[in-house]
């Protein structure tokens, strides 16, 4: 007899329709679905890393999770961090999952080195004061601490 455990991301799938609803926008499965996603990560998620999430429980293809993935940064519910190889990895902003809001604010990342996974240190707020030439206005400062994780220690 073979044990099959539901995917952790299944449990959040009201928390995440409440979140979409609170935007005003459009509800849909995919977004949903990915959004869910996110709330069940406790790390930086690609969007391939979604997407082979979603592929027993829900038809969504890959261009659909990268566009939703872009929507939710759009709305403020997550944000993106730019990995070493280039891929784009998401991750939920806890504070914002109820509403429309103003862009992800500062904090930090850490980046293990031995196994590549990506997290926010949502506690650690970077105090830089950033000297910036007239007319230029920042969004976002992102601090990455490297190191290796409790996983890899």
């Amino acid at each position: 007899m073979q044990l099959f455990m539901k995917p952790a991301y299944l449990t959040h799938l009201s928390t995440a329709e409440a979140a979409i609803r609170a935007t005003g926008e459009r509800l849909t499965q995919p977004r949903v679905a990915v959004l869910a996603c996110l709330l069940a990560s406790e790390r930086a998620t690609s969007h391939l890393d979604v997407a082979g999430m979603l592929v027993d429980h829900h038809a969504v293809d890959r261009v659909t999770v990268y566009r939703v993935l872009e929507w939710l940064v759009n709305q403020g519910i997550s944000h993106r961090i730019a990995g070493d190889d280039r891929v784009w990895r998401f991750m939920i902003n806890p504070q914002q999952t109820s509403a429309k809001s103003a862009a992800h604010g500062h904090h930090a990342h850490f980046t293990c080195e031995t196994c590549g996974q990506t997290f926010c240190l949502n506690k650690t707020i970077p105090k830089v004061d950033v000297k910036l030439p007239k007319g230029f206005r920042p969004f976002e400062i992102d601090l990455l601490v490297r190191g290796c994780c409790a996983a890899c220690s």
